[in-house]
């Protein structure tokens, strides 16, 4: 199976998980020239960029542990790009979360790093 569709699977699963917990999915994999969003939701009024990481297996550290700081500031670029051409006020509450998957244990942290890159 290739990384799309395994990747693809993966996001399906952190979809379900984030619309159980009362989010709304307004769109995945949001690609630009610079890099992907994979899952855009809504968590009230609140804006939310999620990133989707998924390990097999431990070998390389664990799913959250893959989102380095240069990923971290790829999707904060993207994420900017996003509120701009979609419109979206600069008041707008916008917020960055992350969706491990290790095996089958899903850990979903809310607010994972700032608009900075920074870890929260």
């Amino acid at each position: 199976m290739n990384k799309r569709v395994t990747g693809s699977q993966y996001e399906d699963i952190a979809c379900s998980f984030l619309t159980d917990s009362g989010m709304k999915v307004i769109q995945r994999n949001y690609r630009i020239r610079t890099g992907e969003i994979d899952i855009v939701a809504m968590d009230g009024r609140t804006v939310v960029f999620v990133e989707v990481k998924y390990r097999g297996n431990s070998h390389a550290g664990t799913a959250l542990e893959a989102v380095s700081a240069a990923k971290r500031k790829q999707i904060i670029r993207v994420a900017r790009y996003y509120l701009y051409s979609h419109h979206i006020p600069e008041t707008v509450n916008v917020r960055f979360d992350c969706v491990g998957i290790d095996g089958h244990e899903v850990k979903y942290v809310r607010n994972a790093f700032d608009a900075e890159g920074s870890i929260s």
